[in-house]
């Protein structure tokens, strides 16, 4: 899929930070337009109404789903490990545009609820073909949705050993359920 226009691409960023950043109140078309250092007539070209900036940003997040997805199935190490290693990232697109969903369905916009849920029902959904385990799969998208939490609110405990802990865990759990279904009840 091309790119989108850069006009349109940097009112989606500016309107995503604003909203991080100051929420949805202060994300006026004249503050998206001033931050993305485009006149009001050219946000409103790509974007004629704030639902439609709205629309615009929850459509670039189930493209960006989309693709992390694909991008899970092709870790290395699998996408348990992928989902818990990048739930702590949130500075790149993909985070701020989450996070700015996250603020959007926190509002008036339903929509945001349900993209928001797509995107876990998408994850689990890729870790559930790796592990087999739909309980434990779900536990999985869950903990990831724990880790970006503690990352967004800035905590500075999160360390590389703590996800690799997880990780062993998971895989214990998931050799033990394995194991247990192919023996008599």
């Amino acid at each position: 899929m091309p790119p989108p226009p850069a006009a349109r691409a940097k009112v989606l960023r500016a309107f995503a930070e604003l909203l991080v950043e100051s929420g949805e109140r202060s994300a006026t078309l004249e503050a998206v337009a001033d931050r993305a250092g485009v006149s009001k007539g050219g946000l409103l070209y790509h974007f004629p109404s704030k639902d439609a900036l709205v629309d615009g940003l929850l459509d670039h997040l189930g493209e960006l789903t989309a693709a992390d997805v694909e991008t899970m199935r092709a870790a290395p190490e699998g996408p348990a490990d992928y989902l818990l290693r990048t739930s702590t990232v949130i500075d790149g697109d993909f985070g701020v545009v989450y996070l700015a969903a996250s603020r959007l369905a926190q509002g008036a916009y339903p929509r945001a609820r349900d993209v928001l849920d797509d995107a876990q029902t998408a994850w689990t959904a890729t870790v559930r073909q790796e592990l087999g385990d739909p309980v434990l799969a779900r536990a999985v998208s869950l903990m990831g949705e724990g880790l970006y939490a503690l990352a967004s609110f800035g905590t500075t405990s999160l360390r590389d050993r703590d996800i690799d802990d997880l990780l062993v865990l998971v895989r214990e759990v998931a050799a033990t359920r394995s194991a247990g279904e192919g023996s008599p009840a």
